[in-house]
């Protein structure tokens, strides 16, 4: 059976692809590199991490990125021999203006190298390639609309793009409207027994978001919604386990099955706070001939049949990152700045991650953390850690990290005196806080292996001092919750609700807020979740 979600923690938007037997996803980034992850299956059951697209800032550059601004909502297409990735840069939201601006670059292979990006229009977010029967190919987006007083989500556009001269052509059309429900985006079209078929994310990416479907004979319209009603929600089924349910895209099997990968979340408690974020699932589809698309029950279920032989699931097991290849693994991201050499270092010290130190939590800039989804209710990172701090304003050690405004975070430093010292502060919607009762003064500097553990709606921490067997954990149990979309989310008058994004992340996190040389030093970092 698929299990979903098949991609938990932070990955929402999915873009779904197959080309031969292989099966791709592609999901949104916003604010993390490397932009676009991706991740391959060969029965849509197991799922192996690609890593990310955008690697360097000739693709995306994200400095100064927003919380939750960034790359939004991928679409990963193929066609004759050529990937396309089309993708927005979104620099603004939740004040009735985005500033999206789209980008599409090709490659022959998924591992690149990807072509330089081709700049296309602003006018919205949410871009989608469809490759008619006919050979032309053709970007959809919603159309955003900043005027106060108008319909902010103003419709779906489509404009011709000739792939040739690799630029849009002719006049962009409104074609869909949406329904009533309103915030009508994520656009994909499919071409399928004489129809276009327009599936659609509506209701706002919350408690209200749908999959919406309406198909047409003619490109252009016009198009008549499913008189059934959404292809899938979970508005007003608090019970249900998957909410959020919204933003998918489809795909066929070779044996001619269809399914649908969607955006999904799992509150901590009914219709509560997310801390994983916005995750991806896969619902089959039924779709006679001529007929709708259409899931049983129109609601999201955790468990699927799959469309085939599928290999045994295997045990969860404890992944270890001993910090002894080229490049940082595929689970791994790091926060507004790709990981260069210049302060991600990997071969100065064999078998070691040196992370040079960088700005502060508010820093846009040169922020040194290097991340991984948190997946689970409860999870873990522990790191054994080499440091040195110079003074009080070199800090290493580990975090449970949300956003610029909300983040845990225990670290070595040095005290007045030059003596190093352990201490865990917090900050709550951009009030930071010390936990006093945490402070260590530690013997010497050097090694330390730290630990930070998700425990449902608590966050704790602890130590393990050089030499030592036994664990040290600190009296401090902090609120996982404020690591959420809806903690994060921002009110403003008149203006739709502007949610965080994102998702909960654990990390290895180094600031040198002096700019004088400071790192630290992982010999290596594991990760487990149960």
């Amino acid at each position: 059976m698929i299990r979903n979600p098949v991609l938990p923690g932070f990955n929402p938007d999915p873009s779904i692809l197959r080309v031969g037997t292989d099966y791709y996803i592609a999901t949104s980034t916003f604010e993390w590199y490397p932009g676009v992850r991706l991740h391959h299956s060969t029965d849509l059951v197991h799922w192996r991490p690609l890593g990310g697209v955008l690697t360097e800032r000739r693709l995306l550059d994200l400095t100064g990125a927003g919380d939750s601004c960034g790359v939004w909502a991928p679409d990963l297409s193929y066609v004759d021999g050529e990937f396309h990735l089309l993708y927005a840069d979104v620099a603004s939201f939740a004040s009735g203006y985005w500033d999206p601006q789209n980008y599409l670059v090709t490659a022959s292979d998924l591992a690149g190298p990807w072509s330089d990006p081709v700049v296309l229009h602003g006018r919205g977010f949410d871009a989608a390639l469809f490759h008619d029967e006919d050979g032309t190919t053709w970007m959809l987006s919603m159309t955003a609309d900043w005027r106060p007083g108008r319909d902010r989500f103003a419709g779906i556009q489509i404009q011709q793009y000739d792939r040739e001269a690799r630029r849009l052509v002719g006049t962009e059309r409104v074609i869909f409207h949406g329904t009533t429900v309103g915030v009508t985006e994520g656009p994909h079209l499919y071409q399928k027994d004489g129809w276009y078929y327009l599936v659609t994310a509506e209701g706002g990416t919350s408690w209200t978001h749908q999959v919406t479907v309406a198909r047409s004979r003619s490109l252009f319209g016009p198009y008549e919604v499913d008189p059934a009603g959404p292809m899938l929600t979970s508005h007003g089924r608090p019970e249900l386990e998957l909410q959020k349910a919204g933003h998918g895209s489809l795909v066929s099997t070779p044996d001619g099955r269809w399914y649908l990968a969607h955006l999904t979340a799992r509150p901590y408690t009914p219709l509560g706070r997310c801390v994983l974020g916005r995750e991806t699932a896969i619902q089959a589809v039924q779709w006679p001939e001529g007929e709708w698309p259409r899931i049983e029950g129109g609601v999201p279920a955790v468990t699927v049949p799959v469309p085939g032989e599928a290999e045994p699931a295997e045990d969860p097991t404890e992944d270890r990152d001993d910090f002894t290849g080229p490049v940082l693994g595929p689970e791994w991201s790091t926060l507004r700045r790709p990981a260069t050499a210049d302060w991600v270092d990997l071969t100065s010290r064999p078998s070691y991650l040196r992370i040079q130190g960088g700005q502060s939590p508010v820093g846009r800039q040169r922020p040194s953390l290097v991340a991984r989804r948190v997946t689970a209710q409860q999870c873990e990172l522990t790191a054994h850690m080499r440091f040195e701090p110079a003074n009080y304003r070199q800090l290493a050690g580990v975090t449970a990290y949300y956003n610029t405004r909300n983040w845990h975070f225990a670290y070595v430093t040095a005290d007045d005196d030059g003596r190093p010292v352990l201490e865990v502060m917090s900050s709550d919607n951009g009030r930071r806080a010390m936990h006093d009762a945490c402070r260590v003064e530690l013997p010497e500097a050097g090694e330390i292996t730290l630990r930070v553990t998700f425990d449902g709606p608590r966050v704790t921490f602890a130590y393990q001092p050089a030499g030592a067997a036994h664990w040290i954990g600190l009296p401090a149990e902090l609120d996982a919750t404020i690591l959420s979309d809806e903690y994060a989310a921002t009110l403003v008058d008149g203006e739709p609700e502007g949610w965080g994004f994102t998702g909960a992340f654990v990390g290895l996190w180094v600031q040198d807020l002096g700019a004088e040389g400071g790192y630290a030093d992982f010999d290596w970092a594991s990760y487990r979740s149960w």
